[in-house]
């Protein structure tokens, strides 16, 4: 199996933000004796900004241009870290550095794919991290939950473990309510006791990031478990599903990888509204969405790019690859077929085909 392993950065940090390279070692120790099974290990880290704090002895950053250089800083000294306690197993790990932006351009998504399969042939253990040191809007990517999820989505991976500073998800405060130990369905209560406060104040995300990315992992076919950041020794059992955290059981009916790289991988640049009509040849019979059900535009978009599709009411109910950019949806919306011939000659008669297209009803089926 493909078995990716997400371990935050209170897991790897003493309190001063050094490294705990003891405990990447015994990691290391873990994921070998995995993989020594016959499974495929990826690993997703954070705790390039920590580790940089820790090298310096800096305060916690206070601006974007801090965090970068402090990442630039830390991110070799966390893969020395990794690469020295493999090759105690004789393994090789590789660095792979992604941004969100390498997920949002379909040729790049492929080639992260085609990367990571060839490294896994090879035995090599890939150890990927956020690109901190030259992200903008991403360096709040989620504490690199999400990014783990949409490696996962990438690879067709089949179960990921996110290690934490808690035992798993709890309705409630941890230790003083109920640990969830199996969840068949992400319900409105579970995404509502979801916190975004990080319980070390160390991380990026705290729960509420894990619920987005348990949300991906399943509809991709994947079970996605958070379990203590201590139970990497156990991490056979994990494996075999007995109790240990909680455990986000995988959808059978999973959706296909280009519609999960729509909805999740692309960042949607904007909106357009429909009518009524639009919505439901859309929603109810399958069809793409044409410029004359069209009765408002929302954003700056080029062709290509993702974007949100609304009802009358402003709800959105689709997401897909538009074909048109919003200055030209500008001139043509509402118009049909031959008027718009006549304005862009050689363009697509679809504003987004239904095969670029994903409904919200289709993600839900995927969830639930």
């Amino acid at each position: 199996m493909k078995i990716i392993l997400k371990i935050g950065t209170s897991s790897l940090t003493y309190k001063d933000g050094s490294l705990n390279k003891e405990y990447i070692f015994d990691f290391a120790q873990s994921a070998a004796a995995l993989k020594a099974l016959g499974h495929q290990i990826i690993i997703i880290t954070s705790g390039a900004i920590g580790a940089g704090m820790g090298r310096i002895k800096s305060a916690k950053p206070a601006t974007l241009r801090q965090k970068q250089a402090l990442a630039a800083i830390g991110q070799p000294i966390i893969m020395d870290a990794y690469s020295e306690g493999f090759q105690k197993f004789g393994i090789i790990s590789a660095q792979v550095l992604l941004t969100r932006d390498n997920f949002d351009n379909r040729g790049q998504y492929i080639n992260i794919r085609n990367t990571l399969t060839e490294l896994l042939r090879r035995g090599i253990i890939p150890i990927i991290n956020e690109n901190d040191a030259v992200a903008v809007e991403e360096i709040n990517f989620g504490d690199n939950d999400t990014l783990a999820a949409l490696v996962c989505a990438s690879i067709g991976a089949e179960i990921l473990i996110v290690f934490t500073d808690v035992e798993g998800f709890y309705i409630g405060a941890p230790l003083k309510s109920k640990l969830l130990q199996k969840v068949e369905d992400i319900t409105a209560e579970i995404e509502n006791a979801a916190s975004e406060a990080s319980s070390s104040k160390k991380g990026r995300g705290g729960m509420k990031t894990k619920i987005v990315a348990a949300k991906i992992a399943v509809s991709c076919g994947a079970d996605f478990i958070i379990a203590h950041n201590s139970k990497h020794k156990f991490l056979k059992e994990i494996v075999e599903k007995k109790d240990i955290g909680t455990h986000f059981c995988a959808k059978k009916a999973g959706l296909p990888t280009k519609k999960l790289w729509i909805v999740f991988g692309k960042k949607a640049r904007g909106r357009i509204f429909v009518d009524s009509i639009a919505a439901q040849m859309i929603a109810s019979k399958g069809k793409s969405l044409l410029a004359a059900g069209i009765n408002g535009i929302e954003g700056k978009f080029k062709r290509g790019d993702t974007v949100n599709i609304a009802d009358n009411l402003k709800n959105d109910f689709a997401k897909g690859l538009v074909n048109f950019s919003s200055d030209e949806l500008r001139l043509i919306k509402g118009r049909r077929s031959k008027e718009i011939k006549k304005i862009f000659p050689h363009s697509d008669e679809e504003v987004v085909h239904r095969d670029n297209l994903t409904l919200a009803a289709e993600i839900e089926a995927a969830i639930h």
